[in-house]
């Protein structure tokens, strides 16, 4: 089940329409039904409260004012993981320190914000 701070997809008459993220969930007083309240991500900003049951949270379809709506949570897709270059560490730090010019294109530099902070005089 979708829950508080997860990102949900709103699919409109099978179409995707829109995210938003949950803000709230408190249960109403009919069993299995919820307060829902979602902050869409649109400009401007809109809050707005529907009162759903639980299987509606969980993604199965339903209507509202006669228009079929869906929820599908939102997963962040995994990270890739970088391809073994072969090389030894030390040479991965050699090719660090080369200068921008000389980096074969489409490689980077990862920098750290900690040393790119100024020294602080002691």
């Amino acid at each position: 089940m979708a829950q508080e701070n997860d990102i949900v997809l709103i699919y409109y008459e099978d179409q995707p329409a829109g995210f938003a993220r949950i803000e709230a969930i408190s249960p109403d007083v009919k069993k299995d039904w919820y307060h829902v309240k979602m902050l869409l991500l649109q400009v401007p900003l809109q809050t707005v409260t529907w009162i759903l049951r639980d299987v509606y949270i969980n993604g199965e379809e339903f209507t509202m004012g006669g228009n079929r709506l869906r929820l599908e949570k939102i997963e962040a897709p995994p990270e890739e993981e970088p391809e073994p270059s072969g090389q030894s560490r030390e040479e991965q730090q050699q090719q660090e320190e080369q200068s921008p010019e000389s980096r074969s294109e489409g490689e980077a530099k990862v920098v750290s914000f900690r040393d790119r902070q100024p020294k602080k005089d002691k």
